[in-house]
């Protein structure tokens, strides 16, 4: 976990501007990915549709040959996690079938600045009662931790609610991966996971950008990483879901920059 005492940019108002251009295209794509999972679909063209999107916006990859600290770099633009899949799913010959808990995260550049964002959801009109509430109890932890994003409020706070949401529904948060800082960078200061205690932390003020995410298994916290080193599925083979958004803290409160009418 990264130091508290790191900087944590405070954005312009240009710069919020340009996130905000980024989030939107982001959020559009995201739609557009959506409409298109079905069963039989391979989530290569997922990968496919997410390029033309981004040509379409003038923009540039988030997550294609990105590769910190030793790793390959990312082969796609767009990580698709199916099932016991948690994140970084390198999209491939894989089929979704119906029932499957699909998980898209996307990520792109517009004008120097980041935008990123996830959903998860059920392929197709298959019946799968469990999936249905691991996603819903996900994307409600997402905004548990979003009620906090509010001036005056720590960085602890966010992960302390969504942890408390996930728990409480009898569910295990991934501690592995964490939420972070963004904007000229897809990564930045500070890192947030989705747990801990309250009340810790740097104080939250305006300007201030995150990119929220927790991720939630259906059984332990575990993780294994698979050998493309980039793919990580729980420990147990259990289903997981993730969500995610950029937010903007502002004095009235968090603004998602990665919503659009119709997204998650």
């Amino acid at each position: 976990m990264m130091a508290l005492a790191e900087r944590i940019a405070i954005k312009t108002r240009r710069e919020i501007d340009a996130m905000r251009a980024a989030g939107r295209a982001v959020a559009e794509t995201l739609l557009a990915l959506r409409e298109h999972v079905e069963p039989g679909l391979e989530t290569s063209e997922l990968d496919r549709l997410a390029r033309c999107c981004i040509s379409k916006h003038g923009a540039k990859s988030s997550f294609l040959d990105y590769g910190p600290g030793g790793l390959p770099p990312y082969p796609a633009v767009v990580c698709v996690s199916v099932n016991e899949e948690i994140v970084h799913g390198i999209p491939g010959s894989r089929k979704l079938s119906a029932g499957d808990v699909v998980s898209i995260d996307f990520g792109l550049e517009i004008g120097g600045f980041h935008g990123d964002s996830a959903f998860s959801m059920i392929v197709g009109e298959k019946e799968n009662p469990e999936a249905a509430r691991l996603i819903e109890v996900t994307r409600e932890s997402l905004y548990k931790g979003l009620e906090q994003m509010v001036p005056g409020k720590r960085l602890s706070d966010i992960g302390h609610a969504v942890q408390m949401h996930v728990e409480d529904a009898g569910y295990s948060v991934v501690k592995q991966f964490v939420g972070h800082g963004i904007g000229r960078q897809m990564h930045e200061p500070p890192q947030i996971p989705n747990y801990g205690r309250p009340g810790r932390g740097r104080r939250l003020l305006p300007g201030m950008v995150f990119a929220i995410e927790p991720m939630v298994n259906v059984g332990s916290d575990g993780v294994r990483m698979l050998d493309d080193e980039w793919t990580a599925v729980t420990e147990d083979g259990q289903l997981s879901a993730h969500f995610e958004h950029t937010v903007l803290i502002t004095d009235n409160g968090p603004e998602v920059m990665t919503k659009v009418a119709g997204s998650h």
